[in-house]
C-alpha cells in the first residue's frame, strides 16, 4: 500500500509539473502573440481602432462561447480539449506564419486569426483550470493554486518581453516561436496523468448548459468568491492607465512604462512562489479582505505618487496583494465545485474574469477622461476598498471563513 501510494503521489507531481510546464509555455505564447498581432494590425492599418477590433473579436467568442466551453469541459477528457485547442491555435498562428514570410498577409487575415485564438482560449481556459482537481488531492489545491499563479505571471513577464525584442526582426519570428511554444505545450499537455475522468451522462441541452450558473448563484461562497472577483477588479484597474502616468504625471517616457508594466507581475510571481512554499490554511477570510484592502490602498498610493520609486513599490504590492486573493478565491471555486460541475463553474468564472479585466479598462479610460488620470484611480482603490466592505456583510460565508473546508460541499481531506 505504500509503495501505491508512494507510486499515486509521484505521478500527481510529474504531471501537475508538466501542466505547470504546459501553462507557461501556453501563456508565453499567447502573451507574445497579443503583442505581435497588436503590432502587425497597427503596422497595416496605422489606424487605433482596428487595435480595438483586435481586442473585440477576441472577447466576442468567450462572451458567447462560455456556457458551451464549459458543458464541454465537463463531458470530455480535459486533457483531450486542451490539446485540440492548442493544435488549433498552432495551425492559425502557422497561417499567419506563412502569410508574413509570403508578405501577403492582409488585416482581415489578423481579425480572422484574432477570432480562431479567441474561440480556442474560451474552450481552453475554463479547462485548463478544471483539469487541476483532477491531478491533485483536495489537500494540495492551495499550493496547485499558488504554483499555477506563478506560471501565468512568469508568462506575464516573459511573454511581451520576449515578443517585443523578436518583433525588431519581423512578426514571422514571433509567430515561429509561438508555434513551437504552443507544441510543446500540447506534448505535455497530452502526457499528464490524471486520477479520474468526468464519465457522467447528461442530455446536452439548454438546462445542462445554464447548470453552471445557477449552481453559482445557489452557492454563496461561490458567488460572493466570483462577484468579487468580477467588482474589485473592475474599478481597481490601474495599470490600464500607466501609458498616461508615464507620459503626464512621472514624466519619464516608455522606459519608465516598461518598469511600471513590469512591476505588478514581478510582485504577482514573487508572492505566487512564497506561496508555494507557505500556503494560507487559516483566517482564509481575512487573509482575502486583507489583501483587498492592500490593493485598494496601493492602488490609491500610486495614483498620488509623484516619483517613480514609490509608483513601483505600490505597483509591486498591487501585484503581490492580487495574487494573495486570486489562489484564496480560485482554491474556494475549485474546493466547492463537484468534478462533473468543474467545467462549468470555472467558465463562469472565466467569463466574469474576462468581463472584469475588459469592462474594468474601460471604466479607467472613461474616468480618466471625466476626472483626469490620479483622481480616476484614486476613486477606483477607493472604490476597491469599499467592494471589499460591502462584500464582507453582503456575505458573511467568506468574512467568518476559517479553513477553505468550512463551507466546502465535498468531504473534507482525512
Amino acid at each position: 500500500m505504500t509503495i501505491a501510494a508512494n507510486t499515486s503521489s509521484v505521478l500527481r507531481i510529474r504531471s501537475f509539473r508538466h501542466l505547470w510546464l504546459a501553462r507557461i509555455f501556453s501563456t508565453t505564447s499567447f502573451q507574445m502573440l497579443t503583442v505581435a498581432i497588436s503590432w502587425h494590425m497597427y503596422a497595416l492599418t496605422n489606424n487605433a481602432f482596428s487595435l480595438g477590433l483586435v481586442g473585440l473579436v477576441e472577447f466576442i467568442p468567450m462572451l458567447l462561447l462560455t456556457l458551451v466551453a464549459g458543458q464541454v469541459a465537463d463531458r470530455f477528457d480535459r486533457r483531450t480539449i486542451i490539446f485540440i485547442c492548442q493544435l488549433a491555435e498552432g495551425a492559425i498562428v502557422a497561417l499567419l506564419f506563412a502569410a508574413s514570410l509570403g508578405d501577403w498577409v492582409q488585416s482581415y487575415h489578423i481579425l480572422i486569426a484574432a477570432a480562431v485564438l479567441g474561440t480556442a482560449r474560451a474552450f481552453e481556459s475554463p479547462t485548463s483550470a478544471a483539469l487541476v482537481p483532477d491531478i491533485v488531492e483536495k489537500k494540495e489545491l492551495p499550493q496547485a493554486a499558488a504554483w499555477s499563479a506563478s506560471a501565468g505571471q512568469t508568462a506575464s513577464i516573459i511573454g511581451p518581453a520576449l515578443g517585443g525584442v523578436l518583433l525588431r526582426f519581423g512578426p514571422s519570428i514571433v509567430y515561429g516561436i509561438a508555434i513551437a511554444a504552443l507544441l510543446i505545450s500540447a506534448s505535455l499537455i497530452f502526457s499528464i496523468k490524471i486520477r479520474r475522468v468526468i464519465r457522467k451522462e447528461e442530455t446536452s441541452n439548454m438546462d445542462s448548459l445554464l447548470n453552471g450558473l445557477r449552481f453559482v448563484f445557489k452557492r454563496k461562497i461561490i458567488l460572493g468568491t466570483i462577484s468579487l472577483d468580477l467588482f474589485a477588479v473592475l474599478l481597481g484597474g490601474a495599470t490600464a492607465l500607466l501609458p498616461i502616468f508615464s507620459d503626464e504625471v512621472l514624466h519619464t517616457g516608455t522606459w519608465g512604462l516598461g518598469l511600471m508594466r513590469t512591476a505588478p507581475a514581478v510582485g504577482a510571481l514573487l508572492m505566487s512562489l512564497v506561496l508555494t512554499r507557505f500556503s494560507i490554511q487559516h483566517a482564509i477570510g481575512k487573509f482575502l479582505f486583507s489583501s483587498l484592502a492592500v490593493f485598494g490602498l496601493a492602488t490609491v498610493l500610486f495614483a498620488v505618487s509623484k516619483n517613480l520609486t514609490l509608483s513601483l513599490i505600490a505597483l509591486f504590492l498591487i501585484g503581490a496583494s492580487d495574487v494573495v486573493s486570486v489562489v484564496i478565491r480560485t482554491t474556494l471555486v475549485q474546493l466547492n465545485t463537484p468534478q462533473d460541475m468543474q467545467g462549468r463553474v470555472n467558465a463562469v468564472n472565466m467569463l466574469f474574469i474576462g468581463a472584469s479585466n475588459q469592462l474594468g479598462e474601460f471604466e479607467s479610460g472613461t474616468m480618466a477622461y471625466w476626472f483626469g488620470p490620479v483622481t480616476a484611480t484614486v476613486i477606483g482603490g477607493v472604490g476597491t476598498i469599499g467592494v471589499a466592505i460591502l462584500w464582507m456583510y453582503m456575505f458573511p460565508q467568506l468574512r467568518t471563513l476559517k479553513t477553505y473546508y468550512d463551507h466546502s460541499s465535498e468531504m473534507k481531506p482525512t
